[in-house]
């Protein structure tokens, strides 16, 4: 699991892009060994006429679940996002918060390769966020390897084990997440 950190327009970002083949490298290579799964922007593909239901097909599909696979996991999303009823009416009709918590709970189902994810997503208050952020953690132990983009060190703490520092698109240090983190923050072990 690695963190990558820097500040901002430091190429955070850019890096995970090139990694998920959105961008093309412009000089070097990149390779990539294995099936990679962006998590960038969880409302992809949501259907603002379709309902809860239809966007947790919709959007299953997209991430590339299989039909066996949404229907598998049905309750388990219903339940996360504890929308009930609101369920079976079209998501226009959600607050904002409300759709950030079903697109969250859909994008969370997969069991990915390699995962890659621009910031941690807030989705809520802090009872939410405490829920989400457990489900987060289950995505990320089903997967093989983790990149992270945080300006967070406490949430990249509890999930990483190694980092880059990345400055102006140079990668400045990579090893040890505690190692990395205190060279960036100018501390010493």
């Amino acid at each position: 699991a690695v963190g990558i950190i820097g500040r901002n327009g430091a190429g955070k970002s850019t890096l995970l892009r090139l990694l998920s083949d959105v961008y093309p490298a412009t000089t070097g290579t990149v390779r990539v060994a294995g099936e990679v799964s962006p998590m960038f922007d969880a409302m992809l593909g949501m259907s603002m006429d379709a309902t809860g239901i239809e966007n947790i097909w919709i959007c299953g599909r997209l991430w590339g679940l299989s039909p066996g696979q949404i229907k598998n996991s049905l309750d388990d999303i219903s339940d996360f996002t504890e929308l009930g009823d609101y369920l079976n009416v079209p998501v226009r009709t959600y607050s904002t918060g409300m759709l950030l918590r079903l697109a969250f709970a859909i994008a969370t189902v997969r069991d990915p390769e390699i995962l890659l994810l621009d910031e941690v997503v807030g989705v809520g208050d802090a009872a939410f966020f405490e829920k989400a952020f457990n489900r987060l953690q289950g995505i990320i132990r089903r997967s093989q390897i983790l990149f992270i983009a945080s300006h967070s060190d406490d949430i990249l703490r509890k999930i990483c084990n190694k980092a880059i520092w990345l400055d102006h698109g140079n990668m400045v240090q990579y090893g040890d997440f505690e190692e990395v983190i205190a060279a960036y923050r100018g501390q010493s072990i």
